[in-house]
């Protein structure tokens, strides 16, 4: 499929100059991450992404409830709300399955996030819609009867432009809730998208989606996107949310997670050396499983413990079992 299609942008000093402070921030905190437990970090974060962008559309759910959810427990609030909160969490469970892209992954993830809540959950709109404030229009879609075409111009120009990754993101984002292709829902999924793009960058994007960055500036959010309406220039909001992205890994370069602790760190190392005392044939993959760290996080604490001469190997990674060799002591 061929498209002369080209959303209008423009790119601006200040979006270079962003771009460039983004790129260097994301090598930092790439660095930060590697000693970080990933798979902690995630259900940490899915949470946190969910309950922000569910209470961006006037979910009352809180975080603890949300995990309430996750974890199979009863929780109080109305049949809607859950269900938005079950589905969320079964879209962001298959968030590594959708290729951004490609068009039947959006719809398949629209049927996921929307499943019992619309009629035609996974299918674009056959109806007309606006954004409204009160009674007054802020913003009316497109007609429905051009939203196939308009959604297939807008797929066949992210996967055919040279333009840089961060600004392709954003552009999709803000040309996606321009077109407001579906009946409810475009909101979440428009977040989930960009926050996809993004991860093909990098996948730290993944531990810093951007359902939370838009959570804490709603409005500056909304008005982003009204003003570049405005403007017929969605340059206004890419400059908006590489701010957010830019602001939120500065921040996060100084927040160190609690699993990094000196304390929880040598926690982790005991376990490790205590439990291989217990079972000299113990696998990596059991004490990941044991621990509940990853796999990658294990693998990292062995070496170290082996470079220091706690443990050793004895025969083959196959067949042979560890050896502790001397009492490992917290630093």
């Amino acid at each position: 499929m061929t498209s002369n299609y080209k959303p209008p942008f423009s790119i601006s000093d200040k979006t270079i100059n962003l771009i460039a402070d983004i790129s260097a921030q994301i090598e930092r905190y790439a660095i930060r991450m590697e000693q970080d437990d990933g798979l902690l970090l995630r259900k940490i974060n899915r949470i946190k992404t969910i309950q922000g962008s569910l209470a961006i559309e006037g979910n009352t759910l809180g975080i603890d409830q949300i995990t309430a959810i996750l974890e199979g427990k009863h929780v109080m609030g109305t049949m809607r709300e859950i269900q938005e909160a079950r589905n969320a969490l079964i879209t962001y469970d298959a968030f590594s399955t959708f290729d951004p892209y490609k068009q039947a992954d959006l719809l398949r993830a629209h049927g996921l996030l929307m499943e019992a809540l619309v009629d035609n959950h996974g299918k674009y709109r056959r109806g007309n819609v606006g954004v409204f404030s009160g009674d007054k229009p802020i913003h009316v879609a497109p007609p429905a009867d051009r939203v196939h075409g308009l959604m297939d111009d807008l797929f066949v120009w992210l996967t055919t432009c040279t333009n840089h990754l961060l600004i392709k993101s954003c552009v999709f984002h803000y040309e996606f809730e321009f077109i407001h292709p579906f009946m409810d829902g475009n909101g979440r999924m428009g977040r989930l998208w960009q926050s996809l793009l993004l991860t093909k960058l990098h996948p730290i994007f993944e531990y810093l989606p951007v359902e939370n960055m838009v959570f804490k500036n709603q409005q500056l959010y909304y008005k982003a996107i009204n003003d570049s309406t405005s403007a017929t220039d969605s340059g206004i909001f890419i400059e908006f949310m590489l701010q957010e992205i830019l602001t939120t890994l500065k921040k996060r370069q100084g927040v160190a997670l609690k699993t990094k602790t000196n304390d929880t760190a040598n926690g982790t190392v005991n376990d490790t050396v205590n439990l291989i005392k217990a079972n000299p044939k113990i696998t990596m993959d059991e004490l990941a499983q044991k621990i509940n760290k990853s796999r990658r996080t294990i693998t990292r604490i062995i070496k170290k413990l082996q470079e220091d001469g706690i443990i050793s190997r004895i025969g083959s990674d196959k067949t042979g079992y560890w050896e502790v060799k001397r009492i490992f002591r917290a630093k």
